[in-house]
């Protein structure tokens, strides 16, 4: 099995020893993993800090730029797993969840977890999206 490192320039690189996604060959397709991103830009600063929806949107197109960077897209997404540090703020993540993925619907879990690795970041998102080769 080659792996195949994803990590789009634009987006921060903490020097820290992950990848923002993991492309692998599974036969006719392929299968990215992509790890759990939260609103932090490019320079490590945190996007709309105290607003749920804003970071939501950010780190969705986070996850556009990885799909891309991969060669795919959001309709190649299968599952998402969403991490939330106030369960009562959902509904503003799960509008912005459902204008991005009204086509492709993937699975989707929600979770509460008390913090993510930065705590102005309030909300974390990872995936997994599956594509057919020729």
């Amino acid at each position: 099995m080659t792996k195949i490192f994803i990590n789009p320039k634009k987006l921060y690189q903490s020097g820290r020893a992950y990848s923002r996604g993991i492309k692998v060959n599974i036969g006719n397709s392929e299968m990215l993993f992509i790890a759990g991103q939260i609103a932090k830009n490019e320079k490590g600063e945190v996007v709309g800090k105290g607003d749920i929806a804003k970071q939501t949107e950010y780190v969705f197109e986070k996850i556009v730029s990885i799909l891309s960077e991969a060669g795919m897209d959001l309709n190649d997404l299968v599952k998402i797993n969403i991490y939330v540090v106030d369960m009562s703020e959902f509904e503003k993540v799960s509008t912005v969840r459902d204008r991005y993925l009204k086509e492709s619907k993937p699975a989707s879990t929600a979770i509460e977890i008390s913090r993510t690795t930065n705590l102005d970041c309030i909300v974390e998102i990872d995936a997994t999206a599956i594509k057919k080769i020729n």
